[in-house]
Order: structure tokens, then sequence, then C-alpha cells
């Protein structure tokens, strides 16, 4: 097993690929308890970690490097696809059509194996919720119909019945 000190390396020069630096990046061995993740590492193995004000939000543990890195990637190349997809934004699209292209050709720049995982990973997760390209008109509708005095109930209803949600 890696120490941090020839972990912290790797990162760099993996993170040099996609040009990516600063606190994008997780620190070694402490936390600033910001809610950005460290890592750390212990006879049980390599964790990463994500931790805020006290409160852990997320360990991930591994004794093997490469899922450690994946962790480590797939989280700096979702940050990096947001902003790029809040830059290129598409009205009336949703937001995501985007933002996983964007991280696949990231994460493609790192290692192709981390880039087909990721994206069985959203394959998944647009089984379970699909793109909604109408997502934020659906959601203007609601408060205008609101604000014209409908109940939030009847607000959503006609919304939806005039620009339907995605079927699963």
């Amino acid at each position: 097993m890696l120490s941090l000190e020839e972990i912290e390396p790797e990162i760099a020069r993996l993170a040099r690929r996609i040009s990516v630096s600063g606190d994008v990046l997780p620190t070694f061995g402490f936390s600033e308890q910001s809610g950005r993740p460290h890592i750390e590492v212990d006879g049980s193995g390599y964790h990463y970690v994500v931790a805020e004000r006290g409160e852990e939000y997320e360990r991930q543990t591994s004794h093997d490097l490469d899922e450690l890195l994946y962790d480590v990637f797939q989280s700096v190349t979702s940050s990096l696809a947001i902003d790029y997809e809040l830059k290129h934004r598409v009205e009336r699209q949703d937001c995501r059509r985007i933002g996983f292209q964007q991280q696949i050709e990231l994460l493609s720049a790192l290692s192709p194996e981390w880039a087909k995982r990721r994206r069985l990973e959203h394959t998944q997760i647009l089984r379970d919720h699909p793109f909604d390209d109408d997502a934020s008109v659906r959601a203007t509708l609601t408060k205008e119909l609101r604000d014209q005095g409908h109940t939030p109930e009847e607000a959503r209803r006609l919304a939806r019945d005039k620009y339907p949600e995605p079927k699963r």
C-alpha cells in the first residue's frame, strides 16, 4: 500500500492531464471540515472522506489504489463538468446532457476504464431519473400558477399536464 506522500504526486500527475489544480483536489491526511474531500491511509486501507463542520458525510475505503483514484477523479470531473455545463447551458435541455458527456470526456483522458465505469453509472442514474428537458419550464409555470392563486398541488398538476414528466 502506498503512503500519502506517494499518492499525492500521482494525483497531481493525473490532475495535470485535465488541467486541474487547487481546491477541487482533495487534501492529504487532514480535513478542512469544509466539505472538501481528503485522503487518509491506514492499516485498513485507503480512505476517501468528505467531512464538514465535524460531521463525516462520506467515507469510501479500499485496498486498491485504482479504486481510490477513481473516487477522487469521479468527484473532480463531476465538479469540472458542472462548471462546464453552467458556461455552456442550453435552455430547455436537462443540464445532465452536457454535464455527463463532459465528465466522460475528462475521465477518458485519465483512464478509459474509469470513463466506461462512469458511463455505466450514468446509465443507471438515467434509468431511475430520465432526462427531463422540461423540468425548468415546468417549475417556472408551477410558480406562476401559484402566484395566480392556485394551490401548490393544483399548480403542479396543471404544469405537469402542459409539460409532462418523462416516463420511466
